[in-house]
């Protein structure tokens, strides 16, 4: 099988919201959401590389791993359908019907539940599990590939921002960005917000990266992972009105929260050019609706 995968469609669009520019910083964002309506944002970009290499050892099925709402789990289904494979995913816990589910099942994706006891060892599961002909992509599509195809971003990126932000989640993304950073040479100061609560133990990870100009903020998940506040929901309300710009209240929405927090608050100098990775995602936003 051969894939003719392209370049998503990311622009960069300057951020009109009245509290940045009164704090005297400039806000962009990069548009990763453009890049597909379900292949978006970092899941394009993680995938990039699984695919070709599950087309080069002639894979006829994509396996992986997710929770209920997972947009990975959506991603892989439509790159699936796309791009001529047969999908599979392992669900986190019980057997259960929502939007997001509902369009993998759409793509053709075939759905399985296991409980969360068998769900936390992968190794172990697909060795009991054996697929024919399949490529199995790790849960988030992360990994050397995922990482290596999110750290491509950066070249896409000016040299004249100051700050790049980029929420985490299990970490393979920010590992990318730090690890083509480093490659790089740049000096670009990368932070890094996380969703889950607990989500110090990637900071290791991180320091490995020997990239030395980042900031990893722990303290950003808002209370765990996808647990949400009136205020947090109030945010994302008033970001969205006043920019014409969809967040999720999981990833990306949290991220800005804490954002503005900080800019609000003097934390980053005046002058400062920001730009945000918007990563897509906004099919979680089913949940606030379901």
């Amino acid at each position: 099988m051969r894939l003719n995968l392209h370049k998503p469609y990311a622009p960069i669009e300057p951020i009109v919201y009245k509290e940045w520019e009164q704090a005297g910083i400039s806000v962009f964002f990069k548009r990763e959401d453009l890049a597909h309506p379900f292949i978006s944002g970092n899941k394009w970009r993680k995938l990039h590389y699984h695919l070709t290499t599950a087309a080069t050892n002639n894979a006829r099925v994509l396996v992986t791993f997710g929770g209920a709402y997972s947009n990975h789990l959506l991603a892989t289904a439509a790159a699936g359908a796309k791009y001529g494979f047969e999908t599979i995913g392992i669900v986190r816990g019980e057997a259960v019907k929502n939007p997001v589910l509902g369009m993998c099942n759409h793509f053709g994706m075939q759905l399985l539940f296991i409980d969360r006891t068998a769900y936390n060892d992968h190794g172990a599961y697909k060795e009991k599990n054996p697929v024919d002909d399949a490529y199995w992509i790790p849960e988030g599509g992360g990994g050397a590939l995922g990482e290596k195809g999110m750290g491509e971003l950066l070249e896409e990126v000016p040299v004249d921002f100051t700050h790049l932000c980029c929420s985490i989640g299990t970490g393979s993304s920010f590992s990318g960005l730090l690890y083509k950073a480093a490659e790089s040479n740049l000096t670009i100061q990368l932070e890094g917000f996380a969703v889950i609560k607990g989500g110090e133990y990637l900071a290791n990870g991180f320091q490995e990266l020997n990239y030395k100009h980042y900031t990893y903020h722990t303290h950003s998940h808002g209370g765990g992972y996808a647990k949400t506040s009136p205020e947090l929901l109030a945010f994302i309300e008033k970001f969205s009105r006043a920019t014409g710009i969809l967040c999720d209240q999981v990833y990306e929405g949290k991220m800005l929260y804490y954002l503005d927090e900080m800019i609000v608050n003097g934390y980053y100098a005046k002058g400062s050019k920001i730009l945000v990775l918007h990563n897509g995602g906004l099919t979680g936003m089913l949940s606030l609706f379901a």
